[in-house]
């Protein structure tokens, strides 16, 4: 499941309002890191929770670094938040209501990978 969420608050806000909101524990983990040519590294926050279970994953990931994009055609969106769920236990409808809720989030897109053509995609699905 991936969402777009605009807010402008700071990753760590971010992550502390969904902690508090799905009663998750996101901490901060390895950056995705992407290499768009020599000298070109880019660095995007994430934020992790793996405690609930190995096959319950979230993620909160920056989609902004510095002027950058990960996601170069949802530039609308400041964070892709990503839940990793095979079993399929965590009802997105549910989910979109309560981040909808929190106070710093101004938006909440259900986003389809098949439809996003962007090559760091790769970056958000592995």
């Amino acid at each position: 499941i991936l969402l777009g969420i605009v807010s402008h608050e700071p990753d760590y806000k971010l992550s502390l309002a969904l902690n508090k909101k799905l009663k998750i524990s996101l901490r901060n983990r390895n950056p995705v890191i992407t290499d768009s040519g020599p000298d070109n590294e880019l660095i995007f926050s994430r934020f992790s929770d793996t405690s609930a279970s190995p096959e319950l994953i979230y993620d909160l990931i920056s989609n902004r670094s510095g002027k950058s994009y990960l996601l170069k055609k949802l530039k609308n969106v400041d964070y892709i938040f990503r839940i990793y769920d095979p079993e399929n236990s965590v009802k997105i409808d549910d989910i979109t209501v309560l981040l909808r809720e929190i106070e710093c989030v101004s938006g909440v897109f259900i986003l389809n990978p098949a439809t996003i053509r962007d090559r760091n995609l790769y970056y958000l699905l592995n």
